[in-house]
């Protein structure tokens, strides 16, 4: 007859569980020292220096924002490498402004960021040379109306294939 005995299983000691906790542990806290160090190196800044002094007239920018009734239409031609916002008022018409800032750059690292100079052309829509990888990116746009009223807007938008 062959021999069927078996081995006895090791005992679960003291040492296996401080092996086991301590694993356990170590990749808790180095993925939340990984999530730390991506939050904190991606962080592109402060939106404003003073978030109480923006606030006292947001009311008061917003209601004259909205009163100008303007629509943006924004494209960006991947093989022209370039940028385009027309800006129309509440009949069509494009908008002429006194000045414009724009800024493309992706949404959680300024690693990218441009500034392009927008000229208006002569279908009144504004254009600037913009050579923007794949991928996600952000527009922010600052302007003002010939009257001086401030203009100011965010969106998104993808470059693809």
């Amino acid at each position: 007859m062959a021999n069927t005995a078996e081995k006895p299983a090791r005992p679960f000691t003291g040492w296996h569980m401080l092996v086991l906790t301590c694993s356990f542990f170590g990749v808790i806290i180095a993925v939340n020292g990984l999530l730390a160090y991506k939050a904190v190196s991606t962080f592109p800044g402060l939106e404003v220096n003073n978030s109480y002094v923006a606030s006292q007239t947001f009311d008061q920018e917003k209601v004259a924002q909205e009163g100008l009734n303007w629509h943006l239409k924004q494209a960006y031609d991947r093989s022209a490498a370039q940028l385009r916002l027309a800006f129309t008022d509440a009949h069509g018409q494009p908008v002429t402004l006194r000045d414009i800032d724009v800024l493309i750059g992706r949404p959680t690292d300024a690693a990218q960021d441009q500034h392009p100079v927008m000229a208006q052309g002569a279908d009144g829509a504004y254009v600037a040379p913009s050579v923007l990888p794949l991928g996600k990116w952000m527009l922010q746009i600052v302007a003002h109306a010939p009257d001086g009223t401030l203009y100011q807007a965010r969106t998104f938008f993808y470059v693809r294939d």
